[in-house]
């Protein structure tokens, strides 16, 4: 069975159908345009143009790198532990009724216990709102913040989701640079600058999607102090907490949540390779109740009343699932992801056109500069992986669609075999669009491309 029958994917030709306009001036109904400006912002829209450039002519199997889902590929299958706890629930009858919106009491204390191992400032289970994926974590959370005229502080790179929710809510979004030449550290003189009366937050993405780092304790604590002189709070997305391959340690922002109020975001989709469980938690890290006190822990509740619940069968086996999370359990994910790394690292070496500054030492995916000047015939980075789709039937996502033009991340959450290929193709892709100089014949016939 092919790993990849369960994506979504547009056919490889689209069909758009038309109709007279004179077929519909009797209906009175019209469909809504009030999520189009958002949703050209996400992530699927780039996605689906790049799905439909590739061809059956080409005779070659889609190879799907521009996402990333490893749960379609047996090697990053979870824990058998971790199934056997929802296959319990299920047999129990204990997950078959509803529940309440913030979330069951036993997940909301196992999500507590689980986040008190790392933290100073301990949170309780009415600290905790059960979300349907961290998905719906951001959305609550924004929605909840939202007001006239107010902004929010996103990453630039960043997980897309965050721009699309934020245009959603009417919050204006101003983007602050994570710099590749500091490992990707946040520009926090930047934050500064661009903050005024009507900034209510920022987001942090850590571990980080897509850059792969791992925030040192000392630069958090210094965004925690930037929130504070700025009177904000820190929204912090750690999906990827159990996602880690590399040598810095993972430092949960909420360790700093007596110098400025944190919410944290996570849930089992990226550490236990289960994204269609759809769980997810949000957190309040908010020792001096200042979150409280502003109302906003009564509009996070009151959204999570008019949204959809989290399925309560895999709520209830949240406390079996959390309870027994250890490193040993996401060894082999990690050691497997790593040496995906060293694969993707040791052939990028041989495409001078693509560079990786720095090994992502954490998430599923590797970020790439573009050489634009050793190319010919790309214009940019979306115009370089429209072709690579079209000639190749290999996709890789273009930075634009994260905020970061001309640069291209590869998903490495994928098999080992599957990358080999993909790396085979990308570079005689490069080759054919070399730039005909001396300098590039020249690593042609030495062998370096």
């Amino acid at each position: 069975m092919n790993h990849n029958s369960n994506l979504v994917l547009p056919a490889y030709q689209t069909e758009t159908q038309t109709q007279n306009e004179t077929d519909i001036s009797v209906w009175r109904f019209r469909g809504s345009d009030t999520a189009a400006k958002a949703s050209s912002v996400t992530m699927r829209v780039i996605v689906y143009k790049l799905f439909d450039e590739c061809s059956l002519d080409v005779k070659k199997p889609l190879l799907p790198l521009a996402h990333g889902d490893p749960s379609l590929y047996p090697c990053y299958r979870t824990s058998i532990l971790v199934e056997n706890a929802v296959v319990d629930v299920i047999r129990s009858g204990k997950g078959n009724s509803y529940g309440p919106a913030a979330g069951i009491l036993p997940a909301r204390q196992a999500v507590a216990d689980y986040v008190n191992r790392d933290l100073t400032n301990k949170v309780k289970p009415n600290d905790v709102f059960i979300t349907v994926g961290c998905n719906q974590g951001i959305e609550v959370v924004l929605q909840s913040l939202a007001r006239p005229n107010a902004n929010i502080l996103l990453p630039r790179p960043s997980y897309p989701h965050y721009e699309a929710r934020a245009v959603y809510s009417g919050l204006e979004v101003r983007k602050f640079d994570l710099l590749p030449e500091k490992e990707w550290e946040i520009d926090l003189p930047g934050i500064e600058a661009m903050a005024d009366e009507n900034t209510v937050a920022m987001v942090i993405i850590n571990p980080n999607n897509p850059c792969g780092n791992v925030y040192s304790y000392d630069h958090l604590k210094k965004v925690a102090e930037t929130a504070k002189k700025l009177g904000i709070m820190v929204i912090t997305d750690e999906v990827y907490c159990q996602t880690i391959f590399g040598d810095n340690p993972f430092v949960p922002m909420g360790e700093f949540s007596s110098i400025a109020p944190v919410i944290t975001l996570g849930g089992i989709s990226k550490g236990w390779v289960v994204p269609g469980w759809r769980i997810g938690w949000t957190v309040l890290n908010d020792p001096k109740g200042i979150l409280k006190s502003t109302g906003v822990v009564q509009s996070i509740q009151q959204n999570l009343d008019i949204t959809p619940d989290a399925t309560t069968i895999v709520q209830a086996a949240l406390p079996e699932i959390l309870g027994k999370a250890n490193k040993e359990m996401f060894a082999k994910k990690n050691s497997i992801l790593k040496q995906n790394v060293e694969l993707v690292c040791d052939r990028l070496k041989d495409i001078p056109c693509l560079v990786c500054n720095k090994k992502p030492e954490s998430c599923t995916y590797l970020l790439t500069k573009l050489k634009l000047p050793l190319l010919e015939d790309i214009e940019d980075d979306m115009d370089f992986c429209m072709k690579l789709a079209k000639e190749e039937n290999l996709v890789l996502l273009p930075g634009v669609a994260l905020g970061l033009k001309n640069w291209i991340r590869i998903t490495i959450g994928v098999e080992a075999q599957m990358l080999e290929d993909a790396l085979e193709r990308l570079n005689g892709f490069c080759k054919r669009h070399l730039k005909k100089t001396e300098s590039s014949f020249q690593a042609l016939s030495n062998g370096k491309i």
